[in-house]
Parts: C-alpha cells; sequence; structure tokens
C-alpha cells in the first residue's frame, strides 16, 4: 500500500527514513523533533551541528544512529499565522523536499509525522490534508511506500459533519450477526425436536433428463465466468485509464498489481477488491460483481463494508477520504 496511515512511535517505525518536524537550528526541540533526538543518541546531534540549520520548507538529511532507520530526513515546518502567509505552500514544500531526498538516496519506504500540526499551530485538519494530497500527488510518480505517522486519535479526525452522517448511515444499516450464536441454535433445535415432521428432509425426487446443450453455448458461458484478475483488466481497459494509472488512484503497489495481472487466479483481499472498485468509480452493481469474482460480498454486519457503501452511494470516489473515514472508525484502510 503505497500510502499507509498508523497510529505508532515514529522513532519506532521500521523504515529506510523518517522525517523530522525539525526547527531552523536542527539542534533538537520539543515534541516530535526531541524524541527522535532522545531515541537516536548524541551522534545525531553531532552530524547536525555540521548541517547550519534549515529554512522552513526545506530538508536535510542525516544518519539514523540508534534509531532503526537508516536516514534521518529534518525538515522546518512553518509556523501557522492565520493561512494568509504562504503556510500552505510552506508545507507542501516540506513534503516534496523530503520525499525527494527519499528517492535520491534510494529510500522505499519513508514515515513522516504531521507536520506543523503541534507548537506550530497549523490547525490539524488542514496539514493533514496538505500531507496527504502532496505525498498522494508525488506517488503517482514515484514507487515508495509512505507512512503518515500519527501518536494518537485526536491528531487524526473528519469533519464532525462527515463522521455523524457516516455515524447515521452506519445506525441505519448496521446489524448483529446472531444466526450462529449458541442461543440461536439451541433455539431452532428446540423446535425441530418438537415438530419433527415439519422439518423432515423431503424425499429425493428422480432427477429429469439433462436437456441436450449446444457446445457453443457452453463455450459463451465458460467465456462469460471470468475470474478477478480477468475482470480488473477488462474495466481497466474500458475506463480508458493505463494500468499504472488505476493501481496508483487505488493506492495498490505495483507489485501487488503485478502479482494480480500475472495470476489469473489471484485472490486478493476485500479491502484491495474495493480499492480497485473506487479507483474505478464503479456503482454499486459493478462494486458487488467485482466482489463476488473475489469471493467477496458486501455485509451490513460489517462497518468497514457500510462505510465504503457509504462513499460509492454519495459518488464520492475520493479514496483519501474513503480512507480517513474508515481510519477514524478504527477500520482497515482500502489499498494494497
Amino acid at each position: 500500500m503505497p500510502l499507509q496511515m498508523v497510529r505508532n512511535d515514529i522513532t519506532r517505525m521500521q523504515v529506510d527514513a523518517i522525517v523530522n518536524a525539525a526547527n531552523p537550528t536542527l539542534l533538537g526541540g520539543g515534541g516530535v523533533d526531541g524524541a527522535i533526538h532522545r531515541a537516536a543518541g548524541p551522534g545525531l546531534l553531532a552530524e547536525c551541528r555540521t548541517l547550519g540549520g534549515c529554512r522552513t520548507g526545506e530538508a536535510k538529511l542525516t544518519g539514523g544512529y540508534n534509531l532503526p532507520c537508516r536516514y534521518v530526513i529534518h525538515t522546518v515546518g512553518p509556523i501557522w499565522r492565520g493561512g494568509q502567509q504562504g503556510e500552505r505552500a510552506a508545507l507542501t514544500a516540506c513534503y516534496r523536499n523530503s520525499l525527494q531526498l527519499a528517492v535520491e538516496h534510494d529510500c522505499e519506504t519513508v514515515a513522516f509525522p504531521l507536520i506543523s500540526a503541534g507548537v506550530y499551530g497549523y490547525p490539524k485538519a488542514e496539514a493533514l490534508q496538505v500531507a496527504v494530497e502532496t505525498i498522494e500527488d508525488f506517488l503517482q510518480q514515484q514507487e515508495l511506500t509512505v507512512y503518515l505517522v500519527l501518536f494518537d486519535r485526536t491528531v487524526y479526525t473528519i469533519s464532525e459533519q462527515l463522521h455523524r452522517e457516516i455515524a447515521a448511515f452506519i445506525d441505519d444499516r448496521y446489524v448483529e450477526a446472531h444466526t450462529d450464536s449458541r442461543a440461536e441454535q439451541s433455539r431452532r433445535m428446540a423446535i425441530q425436536q418438537s415438530c419433527p415432521g415439519v422439518f423432515a428432509a423431503p424425499m429425493p425426487a428422480a432427477a429429469p433428463s439433462a436437456p441436450a446443450v449446444d457446445p457453443d453455448l457452453l463455450q459463451a458461458v465458460r467465456q462469460m465466468d471470468e475470474s478477478f484478475s480477468q475482470m480488473l483488466l477488462r474495466k481497466i481497459d474500458e475506463s480508458g485509464m493505463t494500468d499504472a494509472q488505476c493501481y496508483k488512484r487505488a493506492n495498490i503497489s505495483r507489485k501487488l498489481f503485478s502479482k494480480i495481472r500475472s495470476d489469473l487466479h489471484y485472490r486478493p483481499s476485500k479491502p484491495t477488491v474495493l480499492a480497485f472498485a473506487i479507483a474505478l468509480r464503479l456503482p454499486m452493481d459493478q462494486t458487488r460483481e467485482l466482489l463476488r469474482k473475489a469471493g467477496f460480498a458486501l455485509s451490513h454486519s460489517s462497518k468497514f463494508d457500510i462505510i465504503v457503501e457509504y462513499f460509492i452511494s454519495h459518488g464520492n470516489y475520493d479514496i483519501c477520504q474513503v480512507n480517513e473515514a474508515l481510519f477514524a472508525f478504527d477500520q482497515s484502510l482500502l489499498g494494497g
């Protein structure tokens, strides 16, 4: 999954590079900056002293020292001054310049904090929007796995209105699955024992002779019975997108897409199937059809399914917004 959002401590991320939300001196501070310096040890500070500081929006690279990463990329985010002082452009530059440094140093995995959303005062919802949009845009041109690391739940929130709408949508559709409970099984058994004749198995009827079937019809039916991979590739062709445009829009890695394309009988995960449905902007009936090819179905006993259904039924195929909502409700994210 090219872009993943996780709740974790960034100093424990086992990636090629982590990004430090630094101050202009690069000599450590509070928040994420201080945590990274403490975890890395004195060697990081010693190297930072040789860099001559860093200007807002720029990025510089050091070793990882005692951290479980090869590199630390230091970038200085903007201080929020009301939003009319070029803050968005500066924050965008932080992400883009950090990602470019990672690519130049052959990094395959990078972890970011939410830059400027702490003591620098950038509104968290807007900081998150800039982060996701900039990373997604960069990933359209580069093969890289990026983690947006959020230390606690309060950092990451969707709008209150959207949260209420999705919660209401879930409440209207969510059902608990009781059919396999022991109480239900006992109740059914008691009914069967009290009315044995009602539930007796019917006598098998004589099997009718099978009518002759036109071989050409059989062949046509077989051709219609596509595998998931075949249906997906056909729908990509029908959409007019290239393979790369589709899997990037679906938040799917090139490696996973190659497996799907080369294996006629590949069995994807449900989040992967729904990610392609979102990328292809499939209506609900075609989404269900694609799921069936992979052996899945949407269920109103699953909050994950209901949230995805909410976005499709409202014609919202922005996978970033879908994943933001899934994350807010503690569900798995779309992609692979």
